[in-house]
């Protein structure tokens, strides 16, 4: 039996295209009694776990010198949004050999290249802006 048949598991829209590298800012919904508020939690993903309705990701920080890594769902309605503060250029999928790392061995550089979806950016827009830098760099020279 499917547990997918039994149960609608919808995505979370607050959650944009994640990698493996990337330093993140998850916030999540925490319940205290009657009461609830977000907590951040950032650091870098350092595992993704692709799979339909089970799908997560694993982001790992170091607090007082103590590695923390929490795995939040893709489809949970606890994570409020997840911002994404750099994107990191590694070269694996499973960055597990950063917990063996401290200090400056565990940077991660980061990618300048970052592909601009077309739905981001208006095409219209795009050409408007390609058509001041050249009357920019007319009336310099």
């Amino acid at each position: 039996m499917n547990v997918a048949s039994l149960i609608e598991v919808t995505p979370n829209p607050n959650i944009p295209e994640l990698a493996p590298g990337d330093t993140v800012k998850v916030s999540t919904k925490v319940v205290e009694g009657g009461r609830e508020r977000i907590q951040p939690f950032q650091g870098v993903i350092i595992k993704l776990q692709r799979g339909g309705p089970r799908a997560s990701f694993t982001v790992r920080r170091v607090a007082y010198g103590v590695g923390i890594e929490r795995t939040f769902t893709l489809s949970s309605p606890f994570v409020e949004k997840v911002e994404v503060i750099r994107h990191g250029k590694v070269r694996r999928a499973k960055l597990y050999y950063l917990r063996g790392r401290s200090g400056k061995a565990a940077r991660i550089k980061e990618r300048r290249d970052v592909r601009i979806k077309k739905q981001d950016v208006p095409a219209e827009s795009a050409q408007e802006e390609n058509a001041q830098e050249e009357n920019a760099q007319e009336e310099s020279a």
